[in-house]
């Protein structure tokens, strides 16, 4: 959080925007799921995850689209509204096509 305040009073304050995807939890959801299940199961954890770059891609949409219509508050909870409809229709789709193996 602290390298994102001090990017964001920056000159180059854009890379603020990608600190947060470094894959801090990937990393030990990774760890965790090759460990535990296997490198199948591993791999399949990958491959959810390079999907749920959509939702995020979403969010990020709206974000761009939002920021001068509405204000910060009304863009951010609706780009976070956006992420979470398009998020859960991710998983019942994802669970609704892997539930047979």
């Amino acid at each position: 959080m602290i390298l994102i305040a001090l990017l964001s009073r920056s000159r180059s304050y854009y890379i603020a925007g990608l600190v947060p995807l470094f894959p801090t939890f990937a990393l030990i959801a990774h760890y965790i799921v090759g460990g535990a299940q296997g490198p199948a199961a591993l791999r399949t954890t990958a491959l959810f995850g390079l999907w749920s770059l959509i939702p995020y891609a979403i969010y990020l949409q709206a974000v761009y689209l939002l920021a001068t219509r509405l204000e910060l508050w009304a863009t951010l909870a609706a780009a976070t509204a956006f992420w979470l409809v398009t998020a859960a229709a991710l998983v019942l789709i994802w669970s609704h096509i892997f539930s047979s193996e």
